[in-house]
């Protein structure tokens, strides 16, 4: 069984940084595609980047440049580095993982992962960027 636990949420200024973790069951991380997303109120869920087993990871285009994705395969732990905070940014942020491989770019939504090939999910954290 799976089991994703994500830590590090908060209210910051924007223009501020905070660090997300995701704390996964054992080998999970290294051995899953890892994703992170976001849900807003009154939005869908979006796909915010992701890591593969090679360690190759995509962005959305309304975090790339500020938003950085990595994973401590000895801790089973991946996190999500977020910079230059934005109002827009405000969302629960959720930690998702898929067995093996990740889903090819033809099966992307808005040139990131899609939510459903996603099986596991974490109970997400709330990031909150006030102006």
């Amino acid at each position: 069984q799976v089991q994703l636990v994500e830590s590090g949420g908060g209210s910051v200024q924007a223009g501020g940084s905070l660090r997300l973790s995701c704390a996964a069951s054992a080998y999970t991380v290294s051995s899953y595609c890892m994703a992170w997303f976001r849900q807003a109120p009154g939005k869908e869920r979006e796909g915010v980047g992701g890591i593969d087993t090679d360690g190759n990871t995509i962005y959305a285009d309304s975090v790339k440049g500020r938003f950085t994705i990595s994973r401590d395969n000895a801790k089973h732990t991946l996190y999500l580095q977020m910079d230059s905070l934005k109002p827009e940014d405000t969302a629960t942020y959720f930690c998702a993982a898929r067995l093996f491989t990740c889903p090819p770019p033809t099966k992307y939504c808005n040139g990131v992962y899609c939510p459903a090939p996603f099986g596991y999910w974490g109970q997400g954290t709330q990031v909150t960027v006030f102006s």
